[in-house]
C-alpha cells in the first residue's frame, strides 16, 4: 500500500483531501488525515465562538467519509523525516507515510513581548477560541476587553464582541496609523465609522511593551482591563520550525511550483506554513490544497504532474456583525451588507465541502 498522509484538517488538507477522493484513487492508496480534533473547524469563523454569537457546531463540520480513507486524532509530537514517521503524544500509534502534505496552519507570533505568551486570549485554534469565549463570556457588566492587534482577525473578534456584548468597554490597540492598512482608504474609513458610532475605542501607533494579567502597558501608558486577547500577528508551526526545511525570511517553507520541498519531493506544504507572495488566508490554503490535489493525483496514477495555474485570489472579506461587512471583491471595494451575506453563503458552502 502507498500512504498519503495529510498533517491537519484544515482548509488546505481538506482541500487535498476531496480533491484526491472525488478523482480515480489506485486501489493500492491509503489516505491517513491526522488532527487534533475529530471535525474539521473553520477558523475564519472562530471570532463568532470568542464573543459566544455561534454555538460551536455552527463552525465546524464532519470529515468526508470514504473507503480508503482513515484518521487519527492527536496532537503530532514529531515528524521523523528519515523513518517518515508521525509520531504523537502520549500515544504509541506510529503513522508512516510515502506522501505527506503538511497544512497544519500557523500560531501567535509573540515577537518576545512579556507577558504577551502568558496572559493574553488567542483565536489561532479552536480550542483556544473557547477558552477566550469563557473568558469574555464570564465578565461582569462593564468589564474591559483589550484586543492587540488590528489586522483582520482583530477587527472582527472586538466587532463580534461588541455586538455580543454592549455593556463592555473595547479597546482595540492598533500598530498604525489606521486599522486595516492593507485595504483602501473606502474601507478603513468605513471600520473606523463603524467602531466609533459603537462605541469601541482604538489606539493607533501602538507599540505593546508588556502585558500582565490584569493590563497592558503601551507606549508608557498601563490600561487596566480584565481581558488581553492577541491577534498580532502569526508564525508558522511549531512542527514546521523545527524541520530542517529552506525557510524564506519569515519562516516559511520554500516549495516549488507543485507545492514540494525541493530536497523532499514526497513532502508537500500549504497555507500558512508555504512560503508565498500572497498573505497566508483560508483561500490560499485552500487554492493551494486543489493544486496538490491535482499532482498528487497524476502522480499516485503514474502520470507527468500538471504544473498548477497560477493562483489568482477572489478577495478578501471581513464581518462586523451580523449585518455589517467590508472586503475586495473582483479588484472592486465594497462595505455594507452585501460583503457580510457572502461570507455566510462561503461559509454555508465549506459546511457541505
Amino acid at each position: 500500500m502507498r500512504n498519503v498522509v495529510i498533517l491537519g484538517g484544515g482548509y488546505g488538507g481538506v482541500k487535498v483531501l476531496t480533491g484526491l477522493i472525488n478523482t480515480t484513487l489506485p486501489d493500492d492508496v491509503e489516505i491517513t488525515v491526522i488532527d487534533k480534533n475529530p471535525y474539521q473547524s473553520f477558523k475564519t469563523e472562530f471570532h463568532t465562538i470568542v464573543a459566544g454569537t455561534k454555538a460551536d457546531i455552527d463552525v465546524r463540520t464532519q470529515f468526508p467519509k470514504h473507503d480508503q480513507v482513515k484518521y487519527e486524532f492527536g496532537t503530532v509530537r514529531a515528524i521523523d523525516l528519515q523513518e517518515r514517521a508521525i509520531y504523537f503524544q502520549n500515544r504509541s500509534t506510529v503513522v508512516y507515510f510515502d506522501y505527506l502534505v503538511i497544512g497544519l496552519g500557523s500560531e501567535d507570533a509573540y515577537h518576545g513581548v512579556p507577558g504577551a505568551e502568558e496572559y493574553t486570549e488567542s483565536v489561532q485554534s479552536f480550542s483556544k477560541a473557547r477558552k477566550a469565549a469563557v473568558a469574555v463570556g464570564n465578565l461582569p457588566a462593564y468589564g474591559k476587553v483589550s484586543v492587540v492587534g488590528a489586522g483582520l482577525s482583530g477587527i472582527e473578534v472586538a466587532a463580534e464582541i461588541r455586538e455580543s456584548r454592549p455593556d463592555l468597554n473595547i479597546r482595540l490597540l492598533d500598530r498604525g496609523g489606521s486599522v486595516l492598512k492593507a485595504f483602501d482608504p473606502k474601507i478603513q474609513a468605513h471600520v473606523h465609522d463603524w467602531f466609533v458610532k459603537n462605541d469601541v475605542e482604538v489606539l493607533h501607533y501602538a507599540n505593546v511593551e508588556y502585558v500582565e494579567k490584569d493590563g497592558v502597558c503601551n507606549n508608557g501608558i498601563c490600561y487596566v482591563n480584565d481581558v488581553t486577547i492577541w491577534t498580532a500577528g502569526v508564525q508558522p508551526h511549531q512542527l514546521v520550525r523545527e524541520l530542517p526545511f529552506t525557510k524564506d525570511r519569515f519562516g516559511k517553507v520554500i516549495v516549488n511550483d507543485y507545492f514540494q520541498v525541493p530536497d523532499h519531493p514526497h513532502i508537500y506544504v500549504v497555507g500558512d506554513n508555504a512560503s508565498s507572495i500572497h498573505s497566508p488566508s483560508a483561500q490560499l490554503a485552500g487554492l493551494q490544497g486543489e493544486q496538490v490535489a491535482l499532482v498528487l493525483s497524476d502522480i499516485l496514477l503514474g502520470n507527468e504532474p500538471r504544473k498548477p495555474k497560477e493562483i489568482r485570489l477572489r478577495g478578501t472579506l471581513g464581518s462586523l456583525g451580523k449585518s455589517d461587512g467590508f472586503g475586495n471583491m473582483f479588484q472592486r471595494s465594497v462595505t455594507g451588507i452585501l460583503p457580510r451575506l457572502i461570507k455566510s453563503g462561503i461559509l454555508w458552502l465549506q459546511k457541505r465541502h
